[in-house]
């Protein structure tokens, strides 16, 4: 197979040189999207060898790219790869499994298992859990909200197989600062706008406000909370919140995109106090396990009320108790534990708390660092890894986030938050340092003082 060995070894060489030049490449890309269509040109009329194909896909993309695997990428909450798990997923590529049937990828379901466990183990959360492998942080919260719809529903006397016209209406409880991947999965299950309650000033759902609500109205309910605040990194009360839902009958959400992972270390315990007593959750570890897309994790308590809402069956199916299919809304799919096992197997217990609490620290240092700068404002309380500020009026802000972009060092975005323009900075990649840290808050004084306040 000299076309396969001639194309692997090019894409060994490109991927090499990505990687070596992030420390030094400007992290915006350098080319619009318009620029990178025109240099992948027209589809030719006769083959081309796989080998040209691969340099020929990374010439005319490579311009094109952020460098969001760089240790100075702090726009959304998006972490890297380390490099067990982006060895792993290299592997996975290549390996070419369908895990959906414990008897057809025996390696992959049992991956998936293994690492499962772990998770559960690191969490906190309750053994016996089923954790499903699926694309991201957003059809996370769809399998879980799946199961939570089905349950709630059950539990009223109405079975969804029958469709959803003539059953009971579902209420969805959420905070003001929810992130839209809740709202999604709510459209896709057919539940529509959820009942949205007010929250603290670091957005934190006010527990008051939630018992108001469930006191409200009566039916299905589900309570949705957040571990991490997309702006302030918050979490939500859940010591208060949980307990009130349950005695209300309600199953109770958590969407952890990011902020789940705080309960592996103890700095972040009274924050997490209570969360590991809801019924489902949802995470990510493309964020801040830092595991290569896509990495979704969908946990639920109890795993046949997930089976009964994903299992799906054919004659042709070779299928078992416990197939990877019970756990995830799709039956082909990419075998995903492999990369999460290896980054988890590289690290261990002590690694995985050392990344948590070390991406923390360098959002603290950011917080600190940047009130030094003139007209620069911390608006939010640094609880994690999220980092807002501003610079005066919402016109100065814009324009420091322009100049920062322009800048090339670093790439922070630019938001709202409160009805105030920020920038706001997410610490989610296992290679920044205290280097990446200190050239980032360079050029970030640099774009300040080039506006004029």
């Amino acid at each position: 197979m000299e076309a396969r060995s001639a194309a692997l070894d090019r894409a060994r060489d490109h991927a090499l040189t990505w990687l070596e030049a992030l420390d030094e490449r400007p992290v915006p890309p350098q080319i619009d999207a318009d620029e990178v269509v025109r240099r992948l040109g027209e589809l030719p009329e006769g083959p081309t060898p796989a080998a040209e194909v691969v340099d020929l896909l990374a010439e005319a993309c490579e311009p094109g790219l952020a460098g969001i695997p760089s240790g100075r990428f702090f726009g959304m909450v998006i972490g890297g790869s380390l490099p067990a798990a982006l060895g792993a997923d290299w592997l996975t590529s290549a390996w070419d499994q369908n895990v959906g049937l414990r008897s057809l990828t025996p390696a992959g379901a049992a991956v998936e298992e293994v690492a499962g466990r772990w998770m559960l183990d690191l969490l906190g959360l309750p053994d016996g859990s089923a954790v499903g492998f699926v694309t991201g942080a957003t059809m996370a919260n769809f399998t879980c909200l799946a199961a939570a719809r089905d349950t709630v529903l059950i539990k009223a006397g109405y079975d969804v197989q029958s469709g959803l016209a003539g059953g009971p209406a579902v209420r969805v409880i959420v905070g003001e600062e929810r992130h839209p991947s809740i709202d999604l999965p709510l459209r896709f299950l057919g539940l529509g706008d959820p009942l949205v309650v007010p929250v603290d000033e670091q957005g934190r759902i006010r527990a008051d406000a939630l018992g108001d609500a469930l006191r409200s109205t009566a039916g299905p309910t589900i309570v949705a909370l957040q571990a991490g605040n997309i702006h302030s990194g918050a979490f939500d009360p859940f010591a208060e919140c949980v307990p009130l839902a349950h005695a209300h009958g309600a199953w109770v959400h958590v969407d952890g995109a990011f902020g789940l992972w705080g309960a592996v270390s103890p700095r972040w315990r009274a924050a997490v106090r209570g969360v590991a007593d809801a019924d489902s959750w949802a995470t990510d570890a493309h964020k801040t396990l830092n595991v290569p897309y896509d990495s979704g994790l969908a946990i639920v308590r109890d795993a046949d009320a997930l089976a009964s809402s994903m299992a799906m069956h054919g004659d042709y199916l070779i299928q078992a108790t416990g197939d990877p299919q019970e756990r995830t809304p799709e039956l082909s799919r990419r075998a995903r534990g492999f990369a999460t096992w290896a980054a988890l197997r590289s690290l261990g217990r002590a690694g995985v708390v050392d990344l948590v609490e070390r991406l923390a620290g360098h959002a603290r240092a950011f917080a600190a660092r940047a009130r030094e700068i003139p007209g620069c404002e911390v608006l939010n309380e640094v609880e994690f890894t999220q980092v807002c500020l501003t610079f005066g009026d919402d016109d100065r802000t814009r324009r420091v986030a322009a100049a920062l972009l322009a800048d090339g060092t670093t790439w922070m975005s630019g938001s709202r938050w409160h009805d105030r323009a920020i920038v706001r900075i997410s610490v989610s990649n296992w290679s920044t340092t205290d280097d990446d840290v200190r050239r980032s808050l360079a050029a970030l004084r640099r774009a300040a003082a080039s506006v004029p306040g």
